[in-house]
């Protein structure tokens, strides 16, 4: 991905069709794993993952981010929770969703906005995306910039500590936590908050 000021998100929705892979590339894992999670048969996951990226895709144009955390991802889980009870649905005669099957607590949990399992998407969302996020902007600094950052921001050590393992100025460290940190805001515009 190009490195730009503009986050994946607004390129995506200004039609950028880099972007638009970048954000498909960027969600299928994610999404993989939370319908593998929650009992959508191995068989009919990545079909699934497709119409809720193709949703997506329809309706992002559309998307206007009204400026509150946590929007674009619960835009995003909203899509995916209507693609999961779609299919329910159209299984119904396979797998009554009624009753106390796992299937029926699942939709339950997916159409309440505060439930365990939307409080859990939002969290597994923010950390997918920001390992995603911290990967695709390495590439844009030195090594040693981006370990100064790793160091003092993700594993907590002091500037001190860092500085003396990387051979930098305290300044200097601070500097590259600031930097990178900036550069991830930056194309995270819209997609975490």
């Amino acid at each position: 991905m190009a490195a730009t000021r503009q986050s994946l998100l607004i390129r995506a929705q200004g039609g950028d069709e880099a972007s638009w892979k970048d954000l498909a590339d960027l969600y299928r894992p994610f999404l993989i794993n939370w319908l593998s999670r929650h009992e959508v048969p191995a068989r009919d996951v990545d079909d699934l993952t497709q119409e809720i990226l193709v949703s997506v895709v329809q309706y992002l144009p559309s998307f206007r981010h009204p400026g509150h955390p946590g929007a674009f991802r619960s835009w995003l889980r909203a899509i995916a929770a209507n693609r999961v009870h779609d299919y329910w649905r159209a299984r119904e005669p396979e797998a009554p969703v009624s009753g106390g099957s796992g299937v029926a607590e699942i939709l339950n949990q997916v159409a309440d906005p505060d439930s365990g399992l939307n409080r859990h998407w939002d969290e597994e969302h923010d950390r997918y995306v920001l390992r995603c996020l911290l990967d695709l902007v390495e590439q844009e600094f030195e090594p040693n910039t981006f370990r100064a950052f790793r160091r003092l921001a993700l594993d907590g050590a002091t500037g001190a500590e860092v500085a003396a393992e990387l051979g930098l100025s305290v300044g200097a460290v601070y500097v590259a936590k600031t930097r990178v940190l900036q550069r991830v805001r930056e194309e995270a515009a819209g997609l975490i908050d």
